[in-house]
């Protein structure tokens, strides 16, 4: 049976609001907390090193875990083959809360979920619907899913309007909608500057309905040769959609020799890997550092709500990390543009197509 505990409040982390499709879990107060209750986290095969979509889940599970006060447990995956074994191995370790990291363990996080019904899931990234009913799959498994194609939008329209040589790029590790979600917002991003500013700004990678891609996850061969071929079209700024594999899009860049401003995704690449400092012109931001540990502490706490969190612009779940070095060398007239983009996606005057829309 799971082990309630109180709550201390989790400092610096900003609750965040109510979306149309569901609450984000908020943080707890109370007496100190007792050490009984496990929360346990289990990485793709990106690893929690991955400076990027494993590295902010597993940062904000272990901060749920130091409010708790609690111990924690965590296995990193290093393929698809490992995932069922690996969430089996943390029930057996007598996890009350086991986050999962990505879509690609939502098999194993809801054969899980439905042989452990007094276990929380917390599955990151999919909407642990393999039936397609409109329905989480198990009532114990609380999604956190990111529209991140607000974010990506403003990161197109920016792009678009600091690049010199009228060409843009992205690509991606596999093709998937959580994925191609950033890939379709950039692109809708950058159609809407063409627009505004009856500019011709091309999309290299991505054309809204396919485009370049490595199969996987890695920071390996096929994922700098993917980003070559991108450079090799023209392109002066590039969006790699897939945890590592922007450090291949770095190598891609230094070889290359050209003038290349990087987009980082889900983390802001400034902070969390600052070998990118000169290269990253901003970062597409998902809060799964903050979403993950409040959920964490609803379970703690026996307050857990399994309805789907969506990060958006208007909950702050999504969002542009600050330009920093580029700070001074991007027109603020730009800047003021992409800032008042967002409150126009937020108020509903320009709208951003994505499967997380409705």
């Amino acid at each position: 049976m799971k082990k309630a505990v109180a709550l201390t409040a989790l400092t610096g982390a900003a609750a965040l609001a109510l979306s149309a499709c569901g609450a984000a879990p908020e943080e707890s107060g109370g007496n100190e907390a007792a050490s009984d209750f496990l929360p346990c986290i289990v990485s793709d095969e990106g690893g929690f090193d991955d400076k990027s979509f494993n590295q902010l889940s597993f940062e904000g599970m272990q901060a749920a875990a130091t409010a708790i006060g609690a111990d924690t447990r965590q296995v990193e995956s290093n393929s698809e083959s490992e995932y069922q074994g690996n969430v089996q191995s943390l029930v057996d370790e007598g996890c009350d809360a086991i986050v999962t990291v990505g879509f690609a363990l939502s098999a194993a996080t809801i054969e899980s979920a439905t042989a452990n019904p007094d276990v929380d899931y917390i599955l990151i990234d999919d909407p642990a619907d393999a039936d397609g009913d409109g329905e989480t799959d198990a009532e114990n498994i609380k999604p956190l899913l990111y529209n991140t194609a607000e974010a990506a939008f403003l990161a197109g329209y920016l792009s678009a309007g600091y690049s010199e040589a009228g060409k843009v790029g992205t690509f991606g590790g596999m093709e998937f909608p959580t994925v191609t979600i950033f890939m379709d917002g950039f692109k809708q991003g950058v159609d809407h500057y063409n627009e505004v500013k009856d500019a011709e700004v091309e999309v290299v990678g991505w054309d809204g309905e396919t485009g370049s891609f490595t199969g996987g996850f890695t920071a390996d061969a096929t994922a700098k040769n993917t980003a070559t071929n991108v450079i090799d079209q023209g392109v002066d700024v590039l969006l790699p959609v897939g945890g590592p594999i922007y450090q291949s899009a770095i190598n891609a860049i230094q070889d290359s020799g050209k003038d290349i401003a990087l987009i980082g995704v889900d983390a802001d690449l400034y902070e969390t890997d600052p070998s990118t400092q000169d290269l990253v012109l901003t970062s597409i931001l998902k809060g799964m550092d903050v979403s993950t540990s409040q959920a964490v502490q609803q379970s703690a706490d026996g307050s857990f709500d399994p309805t789907p969190y969506i990060g958006t612009l208007e909950n702050e779940g999504v969002g542009l990390a600050p330009l920093h070095n580029f700070e001074d060398t991007v027109d603020p007239t730009l800047m003021a543009e992409v800032d008042s983009l967002r409150e126009s996606i937020i108020g509903g005057e320009v709208e951003v197509d994505s499967y997380l829309a409705d």
